[in-house]
């Protein structure tokens, strides 16, 4: 008998059949997580094990070497598989957004560094909402063609899986994320050595494993420290994402930032742009600037000038605890060599990267100041938590207008083919086209509006009846595992009945108790005969925070307390898996975060491609996103000091929302039993918000308003050994040395016709008055941005140490809204975000 050849590319053998290749391939590309065409293939082989996993690795692992001869013997199953293979290589071949627009652009490659990505359930190497973003916009990058390489960590245990007991505690399991079970690949050299990235780690050297995932045309390499020669206490650093205490969180952070410019490096891939998302990755800065010093043969403080145009920071906190900091000790540990022996600078200087105060050596590092200082531009997630940010970064803008510190922002967007349903998906591609997601998303708002109410409403009445199956067949397995309730009916859940949805972490300031501030109205509420209403909540708290499982707690007990288990069910083990179910079919979709805590929020806008509505706190993206026609808000947009208070209002307002008019709206029929207003705003939500939501519009306004601009920039400093990022540092020196011996004179205010003439002396001790600008200064009246008039140098004193400006001002404000200042004004120089010096006249 022959002997059976097998795939050697895999660390499993699989059967050398024709076709395997192909699949294998296939398999490897998690871009089956958002392009369902090949998920016939994998339920041909194994359709119960893909219905639990929808993980092809798995399946293909799992299947027998029959099985596979058969499926790939039979016609229809080459067929669809050849149809799957080509499409593939279609679409890789064609043109994209970005190769159309900005092929002859500086910009080669950008690479995106994160702490998780939630690309698949079949990677559970994510938390939540970082995650989403970061996988989101991968998924995005590779549809619209936009050059991103992306760098993570490879978890053993990755977060936990949850089980709810039947007291209401919640339990947490941390299985063990199996690499060769995962769609992951070694990166191996040409030679087939698996590439090892080599580290200091506190004195220890530390080897990396490098994989690789295919997410379309974009690939993520992920990090892992579980090498067999590594000590074991460094093979647990990649154990579990965000387990352990500060230690192992700085160990982590290393392996991201450091460890991950390394492999990049060691890839022979050098991007121009590098994306932070959120401060974890912020030490690359270090690394990044590290490598040039030495490629260039310039100091630190040359190569930090040049190399941070090139990077980008995503922030995605709305409080200064949720930056991570580190103590002065802890730092000490892993970066007091680091900074004398790598990048020749005292340890000290390092530090004050860090610090608010320089010269307090007892604050400790906070990893967002550094992300802050080693880069070019920053921006918060939404319009909102821009103007929330530029407030937690004033400190290190002393002086500067709010208005003015140097944060902006780029609201998140979903990416949307990951979370439509299938119904959604054939509405859309009908009505809009199969490629609506790969380029300008302009015309869809119009497309839609040409649906039918009839269309509209059978298809949300599809997609709730969906939804109502799957919580009823989810729920008896959870059952079966908790052995409660004992009264369990299968019938639990109406096709008909309008379906509310609430999930997300459950944490004090997302109040996801805020419905249980009065039980017996909100039982009322669910179980009105004539119009009732049905409940699904999910959610995990981290697993040491007991306020958090408090919260789950009231929940199961209020279900069992009230009997509603026909009307509220708590599902457990919130995954992207039950995510998708549940944004697909809900019909209203709940959010109640205390204002400003929701940087963005993206829950939310999965509801919206599948004819969900919103009913949410005015934070976030529900901020910008509201209007009366297209959902409900809570709040008054205003930010409010007694919360106990507040939270009562606003608990009241969102029972009267719900009483007064999402209830009658939704049950409110015409002769067709139609709810034609609801369908309206079905319709507005749909057709308005779904692309401005999407991850589409949000990677493209990265790669105009951030990565282009970077790109350029960056190179420009770089260009001639850092020609030009040695005279940026040489100018900031001149200014930081001279900025003392600048003074205001006298400043003389005169009436004009229609405002005033503003006259303005300054002083200056010795030198020449250079690289500066004077400015007259009004704050912004109604929230608008402030007026600043640049004034013109008029003359200069014989002795060259009085300079007259002045400027005509047309206005009808009192001249005393006017100050005088003076500012930086440098070629090529970020202000105040590189050079954050200003006098102002008193």
């Amino acid at each position: 008998m022959p002997a059976k050849k097998y795939i050697s590319n895999l660390p499993y053998a699989l059967p050398e059949i024709e076709g395997m290749e192909a699949l294998v391939e296939l398999a490897l590309d998690i871009r089956w997580s958002w392009n369902h065409a090949a998920d016939k293939i994998w339920q041909a082989i194994a359709p119960k094990l893909w219905a639990q996993t929808h993980n092809p690795r798995v399946v293909l692992q799992s299947a027998s070497r029959k099985k596979m001869e058969e499926v790939l013997a039979d016609e229809s199953f080459k067929n669809l598989l050849n149809e799957v293979v080509c499409a593939r290589k279609e679409d890789a071949a064609n043109d994209t957004w970005f190769s159309k627009n900005y092929s002859s652009s500086v910009l080669s490659c950008i690479a995106y560094f994160s702490m998780e990505y939630m690309l698949s359930e079949a990677l559970p190497i994510y938390v939540g909402g970082l995650g989403n973003v970061a996988g989101d916009q991968l998924k995005s990058a590779s549809d619209l063609g936009v050059p991103v390489v992306a760098v993570g960590l490879l978890y053993q245990q990755g977060y936990f899986r949850q089980e709810i007991d039947k007291y209401g505690n919640q339990q947490a399991i941390f299985p063990f994320n199996d690499p060769g079970q995962l769609p992951v690949m070694p990166v191996r050299l040409p030679d087939g050595q698996w590439l090892n990235i080599e580290i200091n780690m506190s004195g220890f050297q530390l080897l990396l494993r490098a994989w690789q995932v295919q997410a379309g045309r974009v690939k993520l390499y992920l990090l892992d420290s579980n090498h067999p020669a590594n000590l074991p206490i460094h093979r647990g650093i990649t154990s579990e994402i965000y387990g352990g205490g500060a230690e192992l969180r700085i160990k982590q952070e290393i392996l991201l930032g450091i460890g991950g410019w390394k492999l990049l490096q060691a890839l022979n891939i050098h991007p121009e742009v590098c994306h932070l998302n959120e401060g974890h990755a912020a030490f690359l800065i270090l690394e990044r600037a590290n490598e040039y010093m030495k490629a260039a043969n310039v100091s630190f403080e040359e190569a930090l000038t040049v190399t941070r145009a090139g990077n980008l920071f995503t922030t995605h906190t709305a409080v200064p605890a949720g930056f991570d900091h580190f103590y002065p000790s802890l730092m000490e540990q892993f970066f007091a060599d680091y900074a004398n022996k790598e990048l020749h600078i005292d340890f000290q200087d390092l530090m004050a990267l860090g610090r608010q105060n320089a010269g307090d050596f007892s604050e400790s590092f906070n990893m967002a100041y550094l992300a802050v200082r080693g880069c070019g531009a920053v921006n918060g997630v939404s319009q909102l938590h821009g103007r929330v940010s530029r407030h937690l970064f004033s400190p290190l803008f002393p002086r500067w207008a709010i208005a003015e510190v140097p944060v902006g922002s780029v609201t998140n967007g979903v990416h949307t083919p990951t979370w439509d349903s299938e119904l959604a998906d054939k509405l859309w591609t009908t009505t809009c086209g199969k490629n609506r997601w790969r380029d300008e998303t302009e015309t869809l708002e119009n497309d839609i509006q040409k649906l039918s109410k009839e269309t509209l409403w059978n298809f949300r009445n599809e997609s709730r009846k969906l939804l109502v199956d799957f919580v009823r067949e989810k729920f008896a397995r959870q059952v079966s595992v908790s052995g409660e309730p004992a009264n369990f009916d299968k019938d639990i859940f109406q096709h008909e009945t309008l379906t509310l949805g609430f999930a997300r972490r459950f944490v004090p300031y997302k109040r996801p108790n805020l419905l249980l501030h009065d039980k017996e109205r909100l039982v009322r509420l669910l179980t009105n005969k004539d119009c009732p209403v049905q409940l699904v909540i999910a959610g995990k708290a981290p697993p040491y925070d007991e306020s958090g499982k408090a919260l789950i707690r009231q929940w199961v007990e209020f279900i069992e307390q009230y009997n509603l288990y026909h009307h509220v069910i708590f599902l457990s083990d919130y995954d992207m898996s039950l995510s998708e179910h549940l944004v697909q079919g809900v019909d209203v979709w709940l959010n109640t975060p205390r204002r400003p805590w929701e940087a963005c929020g993206t829950s939310g806008m999965k509801v919206l491609v599948n004819g969900g509505i919103n009913l949410s706190e005015l934070d976030g993206w529900w901020a910008e996103a509201y209007t009366p026609e297209i959902g409900w808000a809570i709040g008054d947009g205003l930010e409010h000091s007694d919360e106990a208070a507040w939270d009562v209002a606003e608990a009241e307002s969102l029972y009267q929302l719900l009483e007064q008019q999402v209830v009658p709206e939704f049950y409110r029929r015409n002769e067709k039993n139609i709810p034609e207003a609801w369908v309206e705003r079905m319709r507005k939500s749909m057709a308005t918000l779904t692309p401005q939501f999407s991850a589409n519009r949000t990677v493209r306004e990265y790669a105009e308003k951030y990565y282009l601009p970077a790109a350029a920039q960056y190179k420009l400093r770089a260009a001639d050994n850092g020609k030009i990022g040695k005279a940026i540092l040489h100018t900031k020196n001149e200014l930081n040395n001279m900025w003392a011996k600048i003074k205001f004179g006298n400043v003389a205010i005169g009436q004009i016709d229609g405002g005033y003439q503003f006259d303005v002396e300054i002083l200056l001790e010795e030198g020449r008055l250079e690289n500066v600008a004077v400015e007259m200064f009004a704050n912004g009246i109604n929230g608008a941005a402030p007026e600043h008039i640049k004034m013109r140098r008029a003359s200069v004193s014989e002795d060259g140490k009085t300079y007259l400006y002045e400027a005509k001002i047309f206005t009808q404000r009192p001249s005393d809204d006017y100050t005088a200042r003076i500012i930086p004004d440098c070629t090529n120089i970020n202000v105040p975000l590189e050079l954050e010096l200003i006098h102002w006249q008193h």
